[in-house]
């Protein structure tokens, strides 16, 4: 499994390098592949993408949909960059201070107005 997981995330060239030594975007590449390693039916990725620049979100985001397909594991993901979220997801639970306010497709939640007002705000006139 080990070798599927770094031939799967393209990391066969940082193989031997120390994860302390990688740039931010590799290291969180390598957080995936551990979780991979072990094989998980539900990995749940909380704010995989945080800090990264728009290329190592690009590349993650690449990863994070081919997970599936490649191993069969079942994806939960906390994120909140909505463009990301939309992206990625079959299904989108939306949560504001604790609370499920929306559930559905992306385009389903997109139109859901609870979210809408949580999220880009309500006009009081």
């Amino acid at each position: 499994i080990c070798e599927k997981v770094i031939d799967f995330l393209e990391i066969q060239s940082i193989r031997k390098t120390p994860v302390a030594r990688l740039p931010y975007g590799l290291k969180k590449r390598v957080e995936l592949a551990r979780a991979l390693a072990s094989e998980p039916k539900l990995l749940l990725l909380d704010e995989p993408m945080a800090g990264m620049n728009v290329e190592e979100k690009e590349d993650m985001s690449r990863f994070i949909l081919d997970v599936n397909d490649e191993f069969g594991t079942t994806i939960a993901l906390i994120e909140h960059d909505m463009g990301v979220v939309m992206d990625l997801s079959d299904r989108v639970v939306v949560m504001d201070y604790g609370r499920k306010i929306g559930d559905g497709t992306p385009d389903e939640v997109r139109n859901n107005q609870a979210v809408i007002d949580a999220y880009l705000g309500v006009s009081h006139d």
